[in-house]
């Protein structure tokens, strides 16, 4: 199930055994409040139903306790070094752990283009990054679902 998080009370995550979020990288890290306003009225966001709130950094609050559940961070950001645009995927997966689940891969990026659209070659990326997720999850202790 694929959900935007407006949508997604946190605590209705609770008996999903493999939690994976997402989001864009704003300012170098998760958005805010104020980065995410502000790219509700961009020219170049693409997308129809911007978040404007709550976003990612409101909604962790609200998440139950991991319990050791598997987890994993993803974020989208533009094609340069990591040291010069940030990762969200960081603070989300910091997040995750510090809510006790349990992280089955690196925090992962998918970039994109100035025009928000992701790069070449993206898709089959992420397509590739969730197999390897369903593949390490299949076995575990709460997994095969």
């Amino acid at each position: 199930v694929v959900l935007p998080v407006t949508q997604t009370l946190p605590e209705t995550t609770d008996d999903i055994d493999l939690l994976i979020v997402g989001g864009p990288t704003h300012v170098h890290g998760m958005s805010r409040a104020s980065t995410r306003k502000t790219g509700a009225t961009d020219e170049k966001n693409t997308y129809a139903e911007p978040t404007v709130d709550p976003g990612l950094r409101e909604w962790f609050e609200g998440l139950p306790a991991g319990d050791g559940r598997a987890a994993a961070a993803f974020d989208t950001r533009i094609g340069k070094p990591v040291w010069v645009t940030g990762s969200a995927a960081k603070g989300i997966a910091k997040r995750l752990e510090r809510g006790g689940f349990h992280l089955v891969a690196k925090p992962e990026s998918f970039l994109v283009t100035t025009a928000n659209t992701l790069e070449n070659g993206e898709a089959e990326h992420a397509a590739t990054w969730a197999a390897g997720l369903a593949g390490r999850f299949v076995g575990t202790e709460r997994g095969g679902r």
